[in-house]
């Protein structure tokens, strides 16, 4: 089983692939927590995130940095792809991801919920923290939303097409498919 584990003053995560993905997470959000479940689970991966508590855009800043760099290692393991896709639902919403190993990381998404938020957290959070969770784990990530007018179930279905993708990407593929 491959584990991946990174710790600082501000956030502690640890990542490990598993057959079936589950979480237990505390960064003082309930709406992240409940979302980073829904990756994990789309992941198939164990998620542990803790985050010390602190101004809201900085404790979400530091969970996604931290996840990143806790996949890091996973992404680079011998014989994995180093890159996924995936299309998910969340309900009505409809939202994909399609990641890769890159020297120079980004996020580039078409998503926008200009002054919208949900549970207290609002786009520019959600964005900060999937572009830290890409800086961290050194991938270019493209998240690409089709249907979808509830931003609860937007973030939901993004969050679970993220997942789908990180844990293809984390895994040795199965023979007979690239």
């Amino acid at each position: 089983m491959n584990a991946a584990k990174a710790d600082r003053a501000e956030v502690s995560v640890r990542v490990e692939l598993a057959e079936i993905g589950s979480a237990a997470v505390a960064t003082g959000l309930t709406v992240l927590d409940y979302l980073l479940g829904e990756l994990a689970g789309q992941a198939r991966m164990k998620l542990s995130v803790e985050v010390a508590p602190g101004a809201v855009d900085a404790e979400v800043a530091a969970a996604g940095r931290g996840l990143g760099e806790g996949l890091f290692t996973l992404l680079r393991a011998p014989g994995t792809t180093g890159s996924g896709f995936a299309w998910l639902p969340a309900d009505e919403a409809l939202a994909g991801a399609v990641l890769e190993i890159a020297e120079r990381p980004l996020l580039a998404s078409n998503v926008d919920f200009s002054g919208q938020g949900v549970g207290g957290v609002g786009s520019d959070v959600v964005k900060g923290f999937l572009g830290q969770l890409a800086e961290g784990a050194g991938i270019n990530v493209h998240i690409r939303v089709l249907e979808g007018k509830d931003p609860q179930n937007v973030l939901r279905a993004i969050f679970k097409a993220l997942g789908a993708a990180l844990g293809q990407a984390c895994r040795t593929p199965e023979r007979g498919n690239p």
